[in-house]
């Protein structure tokens, strides 16, 4: 019988970026993984959340529940995501005993897509094949709450053709940081020049993150700069053949 993994694709990769949600469904496949993507399933909470809306979060983050209850491992492409349901749900349903339970109980389960590969499917080369020079972004989330650094590094290595440049500042924030990019746009704005100033001394032709919403953020400042560099998730390029 084929290992059973369900797809939490995140708001950004459902509207925004629907090939990211493709790609990992592709990788997964290729190493015989029976993919699932529950319908039912809408947004972790983490806008809601943030913006101190605890209340609209906790009703979000039930339905989150409720939708992966029976999931023998949730993957998602998203650091953000990823340590929203992982370390931040405790924090909403500290006061209540039976959604905490349910935290705890699907906490375990909860992958994010990079660590998922190297620690649960225990694999490196995923069969990739990607002709261009690369850097990588440090997505704050899944560096800062989820400890990921290494592991997208190790995959990206594994990856035939690809060369991988390293960023003078790759672990600096890109200044997304969800509703801070609307709050505060000129901090944000200089923040995402200061990445991209960065990226353009590597000389890369692409940058690539775990993170949807942080390279949405890079990609934007790229074509202000009008900048040849494409931003690409992590899972397309382990799906280039």
């Amino acid at each position: 019988m084929a290992r059973r993994v369900s797809l939490f694709v995140t708001c950004l990769v459902d509207q925004l970026f629907p090939s990211v949600g493709l790609a990992m469904a592709d990788v997964l496949e290729r190493l015989g993984w029976k993919v699932e993507f529950p319908e039912a399933q809408t947004c972790c909470s983490q806008p809601a959340f943030n913006s101190g809306y605890w209340d609209e979060a906790r009703q979000v983050a039930r339905h989150f529940l409720r939708v992966f209850r029976d999931a023998e491992y949730v993957v998602v492409p998203s650091g953000s995501c990823g340590s929203m349901v992982i370390n931040h749900y405790r924090e909403l349903f500290h006061k209540d005993a039976e959604a905490l339970a349910e935290t705890e109980a699907l906490a375990p389960r909860v992958w994010e897509f990079s660590r998922f590969l190297l620690e649960v499917a225990q694999v490196e080369d995923v069969g990739a094949r990607y002709d261009g020079v690369v850097t990588y972004h440090d997505g704050c989330h899944a560096l800062r709450e989820l400890g990921i650094k290494q592991g997208p590094r190790r995959l990206l290595a594994r990856v035939r053709g690809l060369v991988l440049k390293e960023m003078d500042v790759a672990e600096e924030c890109c200044g997304f940081g969800g509703t801070f990019s609307v709050k505060f746009p000129e901090i944000s704005g200089a923040m995402a020049r200061t990445k991209i100033e960065s990226i353009l001394r590597t000389g890369a032709d692409t940058v690539v993150s775990t993170d949807s919403s942080c390279l949405m953020q890079l990609r934007g400042a790229l074509l202000r700069a009008k900048a040849p560099v494409r931003t690409l998730h992590l899972a397309e390029v382990l799906a280039s053949r």
